[in-house]
């Protein structure tokens, strides 16, 4: 089964929910950057989160890009999104393990550290809209409600997970965001919240074979609610030997020359997909006639 995105909403109640299965993508993420569990369950969580960014974009050939910069071991983590439900990332050391946490979790906030959060969405205005927050706890669903209550003042709660298994493969993984819309009533919010306090968590629902609709249901139980749209979202990087010709080319003729004279064959490879690109270094000279400076 391919992981697919629900939205819904809560009837004459001022709630909108987006719930993701992940577990093909992240597995892939897995299998390409050859990810500790720790790393996966970092990597996936942020992808998942991405995923659902993404499905929010209202333009077409719209992007969003999540950073997130900690001073833990793991280092950066950016993931990629398009408004087509595609979804790329890498972090800055894969192979980074912790011991678990005293309740048996992965220490996922350790190993992000303490830093900030910074969403990039790219939706064909002149300039990208920017927004950074300080991270909670590097958690990442934490710290993605932070930035949707100060950099977009929309109230919100959101619930990411990984669920590795013993050969480190990824058993489930996926998430849910539950945002209130103007005008939302006390009441609901109070029943929202009622309904989040006993709520499992989103690996533990998955684990045991609750479709996305059972999920959202258990989220806004009590509310009546409408299923809107079904999305299918996977892994794919966007990289091409013409996008990599073009970065090498806006490098400069100093470095591009310098990359040929010294270097002669030379390999560029892809962060999100570790995908090789080689060029010659007759290649790399002619690639010099189009740099300009």
């Amino acid at each position: 089964m391919s992981d697919t995105l629900l939205r819904a909403i809560a009837r004459d109640a001022g709630i909108q929910i987006c719930a993701a299965s992940t577990t093909e993508l992240v597995e892939r993420a897995h299998e390409i950057h050859s990810t500790t569990p720790l790393a996966t369950a970092a990597l996936g969580r942020t992808l998942t989160a991405t995923a659902i960014m993404g499905s929010q974009l209202k333009v077409e050939d719209g992007s969003v890009t999540v950073q997130i910069k900690g001073n833990g071991p793991l280092g950066a983590i950016v993931c990629v999104g398009d408004s087509d439900g595609y979804v790329r990332g890498y972090l800055q050391d894969p192979a980074v393990d912790l011991p678990l946490r005293a309740d048996g979790k992965l220490n996922v906030g350790g190993g992000v550290g303490r830093g900030y959060l910074m969403v990039i969405k790219d939706i064909g205005l002149k300039d990208p809209i920017t927004g950074t927050v300080a991270l909670v706890n590097g958690e990442i669903a934490e710290d993605l409600t932070r930035y949707f209550a100060e950099s977009e003042q929309i109230p919100s709660a959101c619930a990411l997970g990984v669920l590795v298994d013993t050969d480190c493969s990824v058993k489930c993984a996926g998430g849910w965001l539950v945002q209130l819309m103007p005008g939302v009533k006390d009441s609901d919010i109070d029943k929202l919240e009622a309904n989040l306090a006993k709520l499992e968590s989103m690996t533990a629902m998955l684990d045991k074979g609750m479709s996305l609709e059972d999920i959202i249901r258990a989220v806004l139980d009590g509310f009546e609610v409408d299923f809107l749209q079904t999305s299918e979202i996977g892994y794919r990087c966007a990289c091409s030997r013409e996008k990599v010709e073009r970065a090498l080319i806006s490098m400069g003729r100093t470095e591009l020359c310098k990359m040929a004279e010294e270097q002669g064959n030379s390999e560029v490879t892809c962060q999100f997909c570790d995908k090789i690109y080689r060029f010659s270094r007759a290649e790399l000279q002619e690639l010099l006639t189009h740099a300009t400076k």
